[in-house]
């Protein structure tokens, strides 16, 4: 496997000539801005012709141990022994199972090993679209990936469908072949605080009532004077949801509320009889979370690591702030100097939380996925 990494910038463009020709693969994650720009698109058809160009608009994309707000990195894969296929397809929050059902039945192959999906970050819903990937997949193919992001904004988020730049989109890439070994692992690092709260009212992932009242009254009490910020004040403050149907507790963090009918609006479901608690942030703990996901991906591998995708939630980068590289540079000591890094700060990680587990979306989590041809 070979790995090359070029950022792109609104002033100068590319940083230098791509080397890697023949990739198959080429991840990129930038600034909203980048996507908007049309040299940016064509540019990157004119370096990768014959790739499969993927990405998405982010809260930050992640270079090595860098962390950048503005521009894009681009990381383009040649492959030695693995084939590369891509679907895309139109979502929405209510197609969201519908169009991931679709992608899994168009990748679908007797070698498939593993599924990356890129998907829109504020349309949508995230648990619905890893369902519907998971009915149509056999249990043998894992899948990994994240939702796109838009800054601390939650405007307008982008992915990188067909060589374009598009709303609403879902794109995923198949890898296919017996030489190909993926690692993945998925760690968060909140506390919880506050009394347990029982979901009276919701459907699919809008929730509107916990112990009958209103959710969002309840949630802008327990944030103060942070409640003037929502939704963005919501990723502080995320909700640790505990139903029947999962192995462990997930988190959920807000993406839109509505005053009208007082509801809250979550990238996954929030089902009515769940239970839920806020939680708030742990700088030690959220370091050791995305930590304790390198090695357990790491470890899956049971390689030296030749690429690791980093996909963290914007969350964690509001609360890390300047110590925001001190995740990446954890991962970095457990896949070691070899391997190249690359990812972004999404709306949402898409990971089981350890191999063999079942897929599921996360939000406010460090999601590691490690790939290796040796």
């Amino acid at each position: 496997m070979q790995v090359e990494q070029i950022t792109w910038s609104d002033r100068g463009g590319w940083q230098k000539p791509a080397s890697v020709a023949n990739a198959q693969m080429v991840l990129v994650f930038g600034h909203r801005s980048a996507f908007e720009n049309a040299a940016f698109a064509a540019d990157l058809a004119r370096h990768w012709p014959n790739a499969a160009r993927i990405g998405c608009s982010t809260a930050g994309q992640i270079q090595g141990t860098d962390v950048s707000d503005e521009g894009a990195v681009a990381t383009a894969v040649h492959f030695d022994h693995t084939d590369v296929r891509v679907a895309t397809a139109h979502v929405t929050a209510a197609e969201s199972a519908a169009a991931g059902a679709a992608l899994a039945t168009r990748l679908a192959a007797p070698s498939l090993v593993h599924v990356l999906i890129i998907s829109e970050g504020l349309d949508i819903n995230g648990e619905a679209l890893v369902r519907g990937l998971g009915e149509k997949l056999p249990s043998t193919v894992s899948v990994t990936g994240g939702l796109s992001a838009d800054g601390e904004h939650f405007k307008e988020t982008l992915v990188l469908c067909d060589g374009a730049a598009k709303k609403n989109c879902v794109v995923a890439i198949g890898l296919y072949g017996s030489r190909l070994k993926v690692g993945y692992g998925s760690l968060g690092g909140w506390d919880p605080f506050g009394p347990e709260r029982q979901i009276t009212r919701s459907a699919g992932n809008v929730l509107y009532e916990l112990d009958g009242q209103s959710a969002l009254a309840l949630y802008k009490r327990y944030l103060g004077d942070h409640a003037a910020d929502l939704p963005a004040s919501g990723l502080l403050f995320p909700l640790s949801l505990r139903t029947r149907d999962v192995s462990a507790p997930v988190v959920r963090t807000i993406l839109s509320v509505s005053e009208a009918d007082q509801s809250l609006t979550f990238a996954g479901d929030v089902p009515t009889g769940g239970y839920v608690r806020l939680m708030k942030a742990n700088f030690d703990r959220l370091i050791d979370g995305a930590v304790g996901a390198g090695r357990v991906s790491a470890e899956a591998l049971g390689t030296p690591v030749d690429l690791a995708l980093l996909i963290s939630c914007v969350g964690r980068r509001m609360v890390l702030r300047q110590r925001v590289e001190e995740e990446v540079e954890g991962v970095r000591d457990i896949v070691g100097p070899a391997a190249a890094i690359t990812g972004f700060y999404s709306y949402g990680e898409i990971s089981p939380f350890t191999p063999k587990a079942r897929c599921e979306l996360h939000n406010q989590t460090m999601t590691v996925t490690t790939l290796s041809e040796r």
